[in-house]
């Protein structure tokens, strides 16, 4: 049950003054206590709790939601532009009104592809009469929830439909992000003018535009298993180098009375006017806050220290949105940059390199290894591999990102004022051309990506206190910090080996599949695949991959499916196309309707009076629909995997 607001806001009051009564007691001589730190935490929890409140826009009288008569007529806004799949173009969308009545609130609007129809465009108004839809679940175990991704974006309905059925309002009202939007659109299309190749023009517009969309899914591969895949997306690397190259480009401003405040204001102005160049991506503005406070520090002497200046902007970020703690981009992104600041010092200190070069190459290693260690476990986590070559691919391409980026740039402000020769043009994609080529090399030494590896969320923590222990142990080499470094191995230990005991010995699951039946039997890490089809399934396509995973499944066989299983004691007859289920030797507790059997199910209940009834993807819809209202009139279980998902076997 949720905090009531008032609750949250009034602990917040009370807090805060307990604060302020601490801090004025002990001003003149004032050292942080446990107490003090207790009631910080606290403070900060309630802020949390209250911001949660403010801004999940469910929780408001005015939310679409609230409306209680049928959907007639929408009137919504583009308020975003998401990646595409192979049947629609998606967007983010703020409902205006439903059947002539304001509401707020945020949904997610598919529209059919056309490739004779421009996409819609960020701040445009639009109605239509196709209304608000359910999110669906994943239909799978271990399947990508989508749903819970987009609730954490506080967005649960969608909106499926046709450009064609889409009015557009001419009035339309300009936001900064669609000011953005349209820049971004403006530089691209110049930029397609020009003789970039295909691969080329679409790592450019991933590198300095933030659009990934035309990146061909071969080429996307290929920066994943080399283990740079954070190049294409602009992030706090990007934003980083570009305050570094300000730095130095702005530095002569400094000799002047008023050039350090100059230089700083400069700065910023020209970051945030790079993060608009990107289309001011949710991820580029997160980078560009928080270096907007690294410059501050840099440029103002203030003492720096830069886990506090980190601790600032994720401070400010989540009091903006409270949710964007569970993205992850953004746990990743502040992973590495603290993993950046506790481990690449220690790592940089052991060898002093004289020769220039190597120094560069050096920290540059030290500071890749050290962003590594601190995103290894959550990305494993969630992306379920490991590419072995990364420092390889990072140690020849970072040197060169800043020249890349600056140069990159330079090449996007000619192309808009239509100035850039070709022969610029050329070099710039040659150089691109290089760089991909050197990670598709990179990306072809197969024995070094390790892939489809498992591991839970205990683990992950286990794992950090394990980092974080050992940085310790370098730091302040002593008994103490050696003792909980081990004590941390044997946590981790426990809980690999918690995870292996608490996997069931056997699982029976029938999983969802249009036009087929999957039926599955996992016997510890061995998996018997039965399908009605003569192919092999493939253990890395769907729907098994992330069940594969999840469970380290070691081999698979695939065999035909029968007409009869014994699961867990209980029989489940198979009732196929054939139509065949005139058995005398026993009752089944399940029957399975697979490939759409021409049967009389009524009669089948009469006669065999089995205790529940499953449908699953291989079935026609208009059965599914027959057969759901003949066991609602006669009153037995139906299960339907379309709908429910895939059945576990219990």
């Amino acid at each position: 049950m949720p905090i009531p607001f008032l609750w949250s806001a009034l602990s917040c009051a009370i807090l805060l003054c307990i604060l302020f009564v601490l801090y004025w007691r002990n001003r003149s001589h004032f050292k942080p206590s446990i107490g003090f730190g207790i009631i910080t935490f606290l403070l900060t929890v309630s802020i949390g709790i209250s911001s949660i409140h403010l801004y999940n826009q469910s929780l408001q009288p005015t939310h679409y939601s609230h409306v209680k008569a049928a959907v007639e007529h929408i009137t919504f806004k583009i308020s975003d532009i998401l990646k595409s799949n192979t049947y629609y173009d998606k967007y983010k969308i703020q409902i205006l009104s439903i059947n002539n009545q304001n509401v707020t609130g945020t949904a997610l609007l598919n529209v059919q592809r056309d490739t004779l129809q421009n996409p819609l465009n960020i701040d445009a108004v639009y109605s239509t009469s196709d209304g608000l839809k359910d999110i669906r679940s994943p239909l799978n175990p271990n399947q990508f929830d989508y749903k819970s991704y987009l609730t954490r974006q506080y967005i649960y309905h969608q909106i499926t439909t046709s450009q064609n059925r889409l009015f557009q309002h001419p009035n339309q009202r300009s936001t900064l992000s669609g000011l953005a939007h349209r820049i971004n659109t403006f530089v691209n299309s110049k930029l397609k003018t020009y003789p970039f190749g295909a691969d080329e023009l679409a790592v450019i517009n991933a590198l300095l535009l933030g659009q990934r969309q035309d990146i061909s899914e071969t080429l996307y591969n290929n920066y994943t298993k080399a283990g740079a895949v954070h190049i294409l997306a602009i992030s706090g690397l990007h934003v980083g180098i570009l305050l570094l190259i300000l730095n130095y480009i702005l530095s002569p401003l400094q000799r002047l009375k008023y050039g350090r405040g100059l230089k700083t204001i400069l700065v910023i102005v020209l970051m945030w006017c790079f993060a608009i160049l990107t289309g001011l991506s949710p991820s580029v503005s997160r980078a560009t806050l928080m270096f907007t406070l690294v410059a501050i520090s840099l440029n103002w002497n203030r003492p720096n220290n830069t886990f506090n200046t980190v601790a600032i902007s994720a401070f400010l970020l989540l009091l903006w949105n409270p949710l964007l703690l569970f993205d992850v981009g953004f746990q990743l992104s502040y992973l590495a940059v603290l993993s950046i600041v506790a481990l690449q010092p220690k790592l940089n200190r052991l060898w002093f390199p004289k020769n220039k070069l190597i120094k560069l190459l050096w920290n540059t290693l030290t500071v890749t290894l050290a962003a590594q260690v601190g995103v290894l476990p959550l990305s494993i986590y969630y992306f379920h591999q490991f590419p072995g070559l990364f420092f390889i691919s990072n140690l020849i391409i970072i040197p060169f990102l800043g020249f890349i980026l600056g140069f990159g740039i330079l090449i996007l402000i000619m192309a808009a004022f239509e100035i850039l020769p070709d022969v610029i043009a050329i070099l710039f994609n040659n150089i691109i051309g290089i760089m991909n080529t050197v990670i598709e090399w990179i990306a072809n030494q197969d024995q070094f990506i390790y892939s489809a590896i498992s591991i839970k969320l205990n683990s992950v923590i286990a794992l950090y206190f394990l980092i974080i222990c050992s940085i310790y142990a370098i730091s302040i080499p002593k008994y103490k910090s050696i003792v909980i470094t081990l004590m941390a191995c044997v946590i981790l230990q426990f809980t690999l080996l918690y995870n292996r005991i608490s996997l069931n010995a056997t699982e029976w699951i029938l999983f969802h599949k249009n036009r087929e039946s999957v039926l599955t039997h996992r016997t510890h890490n061995e998996l018997d695949i039965f399908t009605k089809t003569d192919s092999t399934l493939s253990l890395h396509a769907y729907p098994l991959k992330d069940y594969v995973i999840s469970r380290e499944i070691q081999t698979a066989r695939n065999k035909p499916l029968a007409d009869v299983y014994s699961i867990d004691n209980e029989k489940m007859l198979v009732v196929d196309s054939l139509s065949i289920y005139k058995v005398k030797s026993f009752k089944p507790y399940y029957v399975l309707l697979s490939n759409s059997p021409k049967i009389n199910l009524n009669r089948l209940i009469d006669s065999l009076k089995p205790k529940e009834i499953i449908a699953d993807g291989s079935n026609y819809k208009s059965y599914i629909a027959r057969w759901q209202m003949t066991c609602k009139n006669k009153k037995i279980p139906f299960y339907q995997t379309g709908k429910k998902g895939a059945y576990i076997f219990k």
